[in-house]
């Protein structure tokens, strides 16, 4: 049924109230009965087209009206707002978008489940600053589908304000939005229209010999309930100390038994170089009786040799085995090698232990240790120290590049010298640490380049040279000049370069012609 007043029209459909406001903007009412929940609850959608907007300005838009974007939950929903929006040619934004690489709902910052995703074909796309998404209304067969879009663009805007309520369902579960409806979703172990109830599992009794200790947080017997169950002294618990009651109203466990304690008998042969002396000496063990382990001379036991029976039906300790003193594990390090002879056990008394170091390296300390009586070593154990060369410096005019995988200038280091520019390297570039700490080579020396000899100036000139390395040598600089009445014909200076050829060719000095007129 419709009825029109105005510029407004109401339709009216059974329990449901549909209110639509035609102007640039549309708002939309849905209102339940909700009678047998006790109340009415009302669901408002509005859209608006003019003006468009970004899509922070639509979301903006939106909370200005107490509402935020639709966040589009259900296939349901989005049927629902095809249905009844008009087509707009820029589409619509939605309360979704990309935040570090993840689709969220807009307001609650939580991730749209892969299987809430509605995305149109080769869609969503990864084109740069398009995190925001559109749906696209009355559209064909892509009606109802999404795309994600440059947030910048101007689209329509579609508002929402929840019909989940805070007291519309208890803390035990959760509102679940539909469209005209809601319902409560509860959590496991709560029933109920609300799921206000927690579920129940059947009293516990005592068991014999024992007693419980009950924690009820939502009443008694109920899910989540847990009850712990403990014995008198000299009975020990056989099953489940803590019972849980589950969601399905059953015990997580049967109700344990309290049996009275024994401590296992103890077996004379594990302890080896021994024996045991008990009081009361009678078996079964039971609670307080003691036992006392005696091992061999030259033995001693690997753990407390006093045992008690205690109310738990336990010992205080494990028994104990009798075994020949140790001395301490010896950890010598790569590149070392160790050679160790036991009497009897690795590293026990009476063993003698041998150390040698790999090519390169030399030994610190003794080279052998024994074990003695005391279950102590007669010394430190030794290390291997890499062998050093000497240390070098970088000959005159050149540079040196050394690859230390041991260490600077240690056995194995290589090291290249370069010459600089103009400079002819004599000798060899290439030198290695060996093993005896010596370098394979004295290191080479660097001689600048030479260039033809310059011995004389040309005629009726003079010749100044400098030469920093040697004469006519890389670097030299030598400067020309003409005896009065003669002019320079060519450069007045040439310098050696690093190939050890003169920049330039010899000038001559001309005589100057006097001409009269």
């Amino acid at each position: 049924m419709v009825f029109f007043h105005g510029r407004c029209a109401y339709l009216i459909a059974c329990k449901h109230i549909l209110y639509v406001k035609f102007s640039f903007s549309l708002t939309i009412y849905l209102i339940t009965d909700l009678s047998n929940n006790g109340g009415v609850q009302a669901w408002t959608y509005t859209s608006s087209t003019r003006p468009s907007r970004k899509w922070i300005e639509a979301s903006q838009w939106c909370q200005k009206n107490s509402a935020r974007l639709v966040p589009i939950q259900s296939q349901e929903e989005t049927d629902f707002l095809n249905n009844l929006l008009p087509y707009n040619p820029k589409y619509y934004w939605i309360g979704i978008r990309r935040e570090d690489g993840v689709w969220t709902w807009d307001g609650t910052g939580k991730k749209v489940p892969e299987e809430d995703q509605n995305w149109s074909p080769m869609e969503p796309d990864n084109i740069t600053s398009q995190d925001c998404v559109e749906i696209y209304i009355k559209r064909g067969e892509s009606t109802g589908k999404w795309n994600n879009e440059n947030c910048e663009k101007r689209k329509g805007t579609i508002c929402y304000k929840a019909s989940c309520l805070q007291d519309s369902c208890s803390a035990h579960a959760d509102c679940v939005e539909k469209v005209g409806n809601y319902t409560c979703q509860c959590h496991p172990g709560f029933q109920g229209p609300r799921c206000e109830e927690a579920i129940a599992c059947k009293p516990l009794l005592d068991p014999g010999q024992g007693f419980q200790h009950c924690f009820h947080p939502h009443g008694p017997n109920r899910f989540n309930s847990s009850c712990n169950f403990h014995c008198k002294l000299g009975f020990h618990l056989e099953g489940a100390p803590r019972l849980l009651c589950q969601a399905s109203g059953h015990w997580n466990n049967p109700v344990p038994l309290c049996r009275a304690q024994e401590c296992p008998g103890l077996n004379q042969t594990h302890i080896g170089a021994g024996s045991i002396s008990c009081s009361p000496p009678a078996v079964p063990y039971c609670y307080n009786s003691t036992c006392e382990v005696r091992c061999d001379e030259g033995y001693q036991a690997n753990g407390p040799n006093q045992l008690r029976c205690d109310d738990t039906g336990r010992w205080s300790a494990s028994l104990p085995t009798c075994r020949i003193k140790k001395c301490p594990p010896i950890l010598f390090p790569f590149p070392g090698n160790m050679t160790c002879v036991d009497t009897l056990e690795p590293f026990s008394f009476g063993s003698c232990c041998n150390f040698t170091c790999q090519e390169g390296y030399a030994l610190m300390r003794e080279t052998t240790m024994s074990c003695l009586a005391s279950g102590k070593w007669n010394g430190s154990a030794p290390t291997c120290a890499v062998v050093q060369c000497s240390k070098l410096e970088a000959p005159h005019n050149a540079s040196i590049q050394c690859d230390n995988p041991l260490g600077e200038h240690s056995y194995g280091s290589t090291c290249i010298v370069q010459c600089d520019e103009g400079f002819d390297l004599i000798g060899t570039n290439r030198i290695e640490c060996s093993s005896q700490g010596q370098w394979s080579s004295g290191l080479p020396i660097c001689r600048a380049q030479r260039c033809p000899l310059l011995v004389k100036a040309p005629p009726n000139g003079t010749l100044l040279c400098n030469h920093p390395h040697a004469h006519s040598s890389y670097g030299s600089r030598c400067e020309f000049e003409c005896n009065e009445g003669f002019w320079l014909r060519g450069v007045s200076a040439t310098a050696c370069n690093s190939s050890g050829i003169w920049s330039h060719d010899l000038p001559t000095c001309q005589r100057k012609c006097w001409c009269s007129i």
